[in-house]
């Protein structure tokens, strides 16, 4: 089954390669590989031009000055030749049999069901240091954490049916971030079957510092107030940090100690997974990291909700002034 590659990028020289270099490496080779830039004033545009004229990939490079990542991924689908697609993202590095994974549940030779529409890869960080180990137990899932009945797949480790992603109306443009879960939903209320595949494994790095990283889930929430996402998740975490937490604080210092004992056992509760996922991942560090790495936790833990609740209504206002603009996704 012919299959097309996609992915988006915007000022990616430190990356691309490392993504294109991984595509080579695939044991089942793309039948083309369709990258749009979105504007990039470094280097990246004259590495994708080199790639494509060393014709080491079936490489094609498209140009659309501005594109958002919804709109960019679109323009690549669309001229996509293939049934199948394939997307990515920059900064990612795919796994040898990442493509071979992903179409294997597409090949109906293979098993007794029909095919899926969707296949989901999976994801896992590819860590340089303790700050990136911490974040990706702190906030990346592992295969066991998975339902995969109820997995919904980022963009950058997934694979459809072009035809699935014409019939939904394609990602939507008028959102930047989360934009992968709005296709996933549309893909999932039209009854399309998903098949989990967490064979299928991209790499990618986390972020390196607590200010890239608050920029990042800042961004998350505020695509999800526009999208009208998660808003009862939301909810309880402010209600958590504005309500339970300084009630419980007071009361255990002013009215009775004992009152400590639910705000102790609801904040083992909020760290319980966080700790568990990253104690097998530091045993070989030395103790000064391993202690390092315990004491981020919680500053992680906490920076990403902050940044959360200053992200959600920003995009909450956003949407509530493009009301009459914006489709309703839900429909």
């Amino acid at each position: 089954m012919r299959v097309s590659v996609i992915a988006t990028v915007r000022n990616e020289r430190g990356s691309i390669d490392r993504l294109l270099e991984s595509l080579c490496a695939q044991t089942r080779q793309p039948d083309e590989v369709i990258i749009v830039d979105g504007g990039s004033s470094d280097d990246t545009l004259a590495q994708l031009r080199a790639w494509e004229n060393s014709h080491r990939l079936p490489l094609r490079v498209l140009i659309e000055p501005g594109c958002n990542i919804s709109r960019g991924r679109n323009i690549a689908i669309a001229a996509a030749r293939g049934p199948v697609v394939a997307s990515t993202d920059a900064g990612v590095c795919l796994a040898s049999s990442w493509l071979a994974e992903l179409l294997r549940p597409f090949d109906s030779a293979m098993t007794a069901q029909p095919p899926p529409i969707v296949a989901c890869g999976f994801f896992v960080p590819e860590t340089t240091s303790v700050f990136e180990t911490t974040i990706g137990a702190t906030v990346l899932p592992v295969v066991g954490d998975v339902d995969p009945e109820r997995f919904l797949p980022s963009s950058r480790s997934v694979a459809f049916l072009k035809s699935a992603w014409k019939a939904v109306g394609g990602y939507p443009e008028w959102l930047d971030y989360c934009e992968d879960l709005i296709l996933d939903f549309r893909l999932r209320a039209k009854g399309y079957r998903f098949i989990f595949v967490p064979a299928a494994v991209a790499r990618f790095r986390p972020r390196s510092s607590v200010r890239a990283f608050f920029k990042q889930y800042y961004r998350y929430a505020r695509g999800d107030g526009k999208a009208n996402l998660w808003a009862k998740r939301h909810a309880v975490r402010y209600l958590t940090y504005l309500g339970a937490l300084p009630a419980l604080a007071w009361l255990g210092l002013i009215k009775n100690p004992l009152w400590a004992v639910p705000l102790l056992l609801g904040t083992a509760i909020m760290f319980w997974t966080p700790y568990k996922r990253l104690l097998p991942a530091i045993g070989s560090l030395g103790i000064l990291d391993r202690l390092k790495a315990i004491l981020l936790v919680p500053i992680i833990r906490v920076t990403g909700d902050l940044a959360k609740m200053l992200g959600y209504p920003v995009g909450i206002c956003w949407r509530l002034r493009h009301r009459h603009e914006i489709p309703n996704w839900r429909e």
